[in-house]
């Protein structure tokens, strides 16, 4: 058992299941886990898509996308996330 509580796709409800089934469709048939864990509070997801948003798909992003994927990796790695 998790101590952080995530949405199983299986027993969302009607709104969840349509937006797993848009996540899962972008991913190539894969839902990930920080999207279940997201979707638990949908005020929380949605601030956390915006915030996602304007910091890495703005046109005026003050980082390069090869900055941001470095700066990724350094906090996986410092967090302990896998590869």
């Amino acid at each position: 058992m998790s101590r952080v509580p995530v949405i199983d796709p299986a027993a969302a409800g009607a709104f969840r299941r349509l937006l797993f089934r848009v996540v899962r469709r972008q991913y190539g048939g894969f839902v990930p886990g920080v999207f279940r864990v997201l979707l638990y509070d949908l005020s929380i997801g949605g601030a956390a898509g915006k915030l996602y948003s304007y910091l890495h798909l703005r046109r005026r992003s003050p980082m390069t996308r090869l900055q941001r994927e470095m700066l990724a990796t350094v906090v996986n790695g410092k967090v302990g996330g896998a590869p």
